[in-house]
């Protein structure tokens, strides 16, 4: 679990900006956990404390955790960017007073329509804050973007 006020600039270092998301990716995290890009595998999710996301308005920060495979980010809350942006690129982000419960390696299943984790390794529910059924219908779709192309072309324009 990560702490408290986890930056974008920790999420996706400035130094690897400009290169491919891949490259990027490859240093999420790192000055926390120099192992985690590295171990990071595809449906894992990143537990984290308050303010998650804070910082710059960078997309790249979930663009990079996307890139890991990264199914979800469970936190005591969000930076209100991040989880805009999160949900703009169809990143589900879960708002939970109860991630601090959450130990490094627990495998969690998220039920983000009725606020429920299980925690299948500790046989325990934690509550988080439900995910509307308008912004699942968007993650669902693969982003805002996608999200807008299906009702655009639904609506014949």
């Amino acid at each position: 679990m990560f702490g408290d006020n986890v930056d974008t600039d920790v999420l996706a270092p400035g130094l690897y900006m400009k290169g491919p998301i891949a490259e990027l990716a490859r240093h999420c995290l790192e000055a926390l956990d120099p192992r985690f890009a590295r171990e990071a595998r595809p449906g894992d999710m990143v537990v984290a404390g308050s303010n998650f996301g804070m910082g710059s308005s960078r997309e790249q920060a979930v663009m990079a955790l996307k890139a890991l495979g990264i199914a979800a980010v469970v936190a005591k809350s969000f930076a209100r960017i991040f989880y805009r942006n999160a949900m703009n690129l169809a990143l589900p982000v879960l708002v939970s007073a109860e991630a601090g419960a959450v130990a490094a390696g627990d495998r969690l299943v998220v039920r983000a329509g009725e606020g429920v984790i299980e925690n299948l390794t500790q046989r325990r529910r934690l509550a988080c804050e439900p995910i509307p059924p308008h912004l699942l219908a968007m993650i669902a779709d693969g982003g805002l973007l996608p999200h807008l192309a299906k009702k655009l072309r639904a609506a014949g324009a």
